[in-house]
């Protein structure tokens, strides 16, 4: 089997309740980029990255698409079922760059799925849980408003909440302190910062909470601010964007710098490297969310396979971002109930991409035309 031919689609992903705000940015929609790979076997995976707007990460819409183009002919006549020589060929056609990667590794996942029958969790360790934890956003706004949202979350079976601060010691604090005071009994609650604080602000929150019942995630920007307010602290740590790859991981552990891992499969790569740095950290006893930085119905269904494959006792929640959006690129996304979701046991990734969504291609590469925009 080969690959004879790589699509590019770009889809706007609007959001249902009008914006999404975290830190201090906040945006209406979403801009993916789905990939199709067909081989010559009549086989087709499918991928998507879906960066989290231009200044949230090193990652960006269009230089996923720039970067997939510059791969993705060199990925002609390759054998999709061979991932691991997928990825050396994909790290000898783009120095670093991982999240433009991600895509094809994932759409090389639901192929080798197709082709042996099995969906995607039994490949990457097996279906260990039923069903995958989910975690609900509360988006950033005025504390009222927060208090409200919490309350009508709970009202519909989610037990797990990220509520989004970062703008400022003062509204946060007052931020935290309602919001917490809405948790039910039982139910977990985490301050995302999402790298918002300075230093000396994360140090006057964290003190001012001191009493709450609260995880406290990715307060500062650098690897070592956050050590630092760990280290002044009883709250547990949740790390996010600093967490770039496995040997920050290690580093991590070493440190003692967090109780709790966010793996975003595009961060990283995709699902062959999300698979190791996911069993390094069980291996070294810390747990983990597993998400991605956003996307629909095909990077959630990705993820969901990989929190499938984790051991419960490590896997501390997901998220379902096709629930967020008020348009469906794809049929077959995990199913959501109760605060959790699962996919289905059909082979590959499970989903199957609405092509009168994604519309034309806006590139195509194949082994007849070279490579060049739609």
């Amino acid at each position: 089997m080969k690959i004879s031919k790589i699509s590019l689609y770009q889809v706007d992903l609007p959001l249902k309740e009008g914006a999404y705000s975290w830190s201090t940015f906040s945006f209406a929609s979403f801009d993916s980029t789905i990939v199709i790979v067909e081989t010559d076997s009549g086989l087709a995976g499918v991928g998507e990255i879906c960066p989290l707007g231009p200044s949230y990460l090193p990652a960006y819409a269009e230089g996923a698409r720039t970067g997939l183009l510059k791969i993705a002919e060199g990925l002609i006549g390759e054998d999709p079922c061979q991932i691991g020589r997928i990825n050396v060929r994909m790290d000898e056609l783009l120095k670093g760059h991982p999240y433009v990667k991600s895509a094809l590794d994932v759409a090389c996942w639901d192929i080798l799925g197709k082709a042996t029958g099995q969906p995607v969790c039994n490949l990457l360790g097996g279906r260990l849980q039923d069903r995958v934890k989910l975690f609900k956003v509360v988006t950033r706004q005025d504390p009222d408003a927060m208090a409200r949202k919490i309350r009508e979350y709970q009202d519909q079976g989610f037990k797990q909440f990220q509520m989004k601060v970062g703008a400022g010691a003062d509204s946060d604090i007052e931020r935290i302190l309602q919001v917490s005071a809405e948790l039910r009994s039982g139910n977990v609650l985490a301050a995302d910062a999402n790298t918002g604080w300075r230093q000396h602000e994360a140090l006057r929150v964290v003190k001012a909470i001191r009493d709450v019942d609260i995880y406290i995630e990715q307060p500062c920007p650098s690897y070592e601010e956050c050590l630092a307010v760990r280290q002044h602290t009883g709250h547990p740590m949740i790390l996010d964007e600093c967490m770039e790859d496995i040997r920050t991981l290690v580093r991590g552990c070493q440190d003692h710098a967090m109780d709790v891992v966010n793996l975003k499969v595009g961060r990283v790569g995709g699902l062959t490297k999300a698979r190791q740095f996911r069993d390094l950290a069980v291996t070294f006893g810390i747990s983990l969310t597993i998400e991605d930085s956003w996307g629909g119905e095909i990077a959630t269904a990705a993820l969901c396979h990989l929190a499938h494959s984790t051991p419960a006792g490590f896997h501390f929640q997901s998220s379902a971002f096709h629930e967020y959006h008020s348009l469906a690129i794809a049929s077959g996304g995990p199913e959501l109930k109760d605060g959790h979701m699962s996919v289905s046991d059909q082979p590959g990734l499970g989903v199957s991409p609405k092509m009168d969504v994604l519309g034309d291609p806006v590139a195509v590469v194949s082994r007849s035309n070279g490579s060049g925009p739609r």
